[in-house]
């Protein structure tokens, strides 16, 4: 037998996952490459050991990577009173992947850890949404399921649960119990980065949004490829810098399995304290970003004018004024705004098509639409990565 599938099924059986379909399928596919496997291996090794046994809570953190630096929304504020402090301690995200006016969704957070946003979005979505959790960390998990009853009395939820977890690898989704085409949103924090696969993850979340649905997610980037005895450090590893792609190999993962116009929401950058990882860090820069990635099959690569006109209502909860489709999109309320093809389908075809009214269709083409950001409000500055120009709105 191969000795390389043996350490692997030990990683697997470590992390909890007893069902030989989602065993065999994770030792198979990280032995499928062969110059890859030790380090796949050393990943899921790593990052359990981290998050389950080094850190107890995040004040054990050596870097601003999985913290949140921005305020969250207020409705995430109100929710997050009634989330039990034990969830909250454990909690290490980069971001607040939570996007408002979620009410009767069926959302997915990838990597969900002790559960924090899995909490918060339970009261978001309501009694007719539903929240999932995946997570591979037996530690994690079970922080995250011994508070869920209790909760749902403090939500006043009666029935079944709104609010579950699942023990599983983010790289297979279906193996963990997620169906195809089962999910409206799809959310991650500061998670995504950590897989040896990130193609994989990318692939099976679009297979598991039904049309209209968007991946709404946190991550730690970089301005660069890191070397290999980088990425394999056990600490960087674990602060989710060793696994920060470069982010225009990101977009190119996207744009391969289906996400076609990824959009950049936010921008954070990363500061690094420790003196022996900003030595291994070197020039290299990190980024908290927060990208939305909708599933609509008419996104075209680049952004096309055909002379449509949209406007936001004003209806999204504690955003009555403005809403910000990402970065430089910026509603304001009852005020048309001329869009691209696009821009167009990610406010008239996904979740948000209530909040939004659009005028005009594709049947004649302008030529290439200027989607890049203003000088005034979205131009790249020394401390966050440049935005593409041109006709392209990511």
């Amino acid at each position: 037998s191969n000795p390389n599938s043996l350490m692997l099924s030990r990683v697997v059986s470590s992390c909890g996952l007893r069902r030989s379909g989602a065993a065999a399928r994770c030792v198979r596919f990280l032995s499928s490459t062969t110059g890859a496997t030790m380090a796949s291996e050393k990943v899921y090794e790593s990052v359990s050991n981290y998050y389950g046994k080094v850190l107890s809570s995040s004040k054990d953190l050596k870097t601003s990577a999985c913290t949140t630096a921005s305020r969250p929304p207020p409705e995430v504020i109100e929710a997050l009173k009634l989330v039990p402090d034990p969830i909250k301690d454990r909690y290490y995200g980069c971001g607040t992947p939570l996007p408002s006016g979620i009410q009767g969704l069926d959302l997915l957070d990838l990597g969900s850890g002790s559960g924090r946003d899995c909490y918060v979005a339970a009261a978001l979505v309501g009694q007719d949404g539903s929240v999932t959790g995946v997570d591979m960390t037996e530690e994690q998990l079970e922080v995250a399921t011994k508070h869920v009853p209790d909760y749902m009395d403090k939500l006043g939820h009666k029935g079944e649960p709104n609010l579950a977890f699942k023990k599983g690898f983010i790289e297979f989704l279906g193996d963990a119990g997620v169906a195809r085409e089962s999910m409206d949103l799809v959310i991650s924090n500061c998670v995504i980065n950590l897989s040896p696969n990130k193609e994989l993850v990318l692939q099976g979340v679009y297979d598991a949004l039904r049309e209209g649905g968007e991946l709404f997610f946190s991550d730690v980037y970089c301005d660069r490829r890191l070397p290999q005895h980088v990425r394999e450090h056990d600490v960087m590893l674990g602060e989710c810098l060793g696994g920060a792609l470069y982010v225009e190999d990101f977009k190119r993962i996207c744009q391969k399995v289906g996400f076609t116009d990824p959009r950049m929401l936010s921008v954070e950058p990363i500061i690094v304290t420790d003196p022996e990882l900003q030595g291994l860090c070197g020039n290299a820069k990190f980024y908290s970003i927060t990208y939305r990635c909708f599933k609509i099959a008419s996104l075209e690569t680049l952004c096309e004018d055909y002379g449509q006109v949209a406007w936001y209502k004003g209806t999204i909860p504690n955003q009555a004024n403005a809403y910000a489709l990402d970065d430089h999109h910026i509603f304001e309320t009852g005020k048309p705004m001329l869009v691209c093809g696009n821009t167009a389908s990610m406010v008239g075809e996904t979740w948000l098509k209530p909040h939004f009214e659009v005028q005009g269709d594709r049947s004649t083409h302008f030529g290439l639409f200027d989607c890049s950001p203003v000088p005034s409000s979205g131009a790249a500055t020394a401390t966050e990565p440049a935005a593409a120009g041109g006709g392209g709105c990511c």
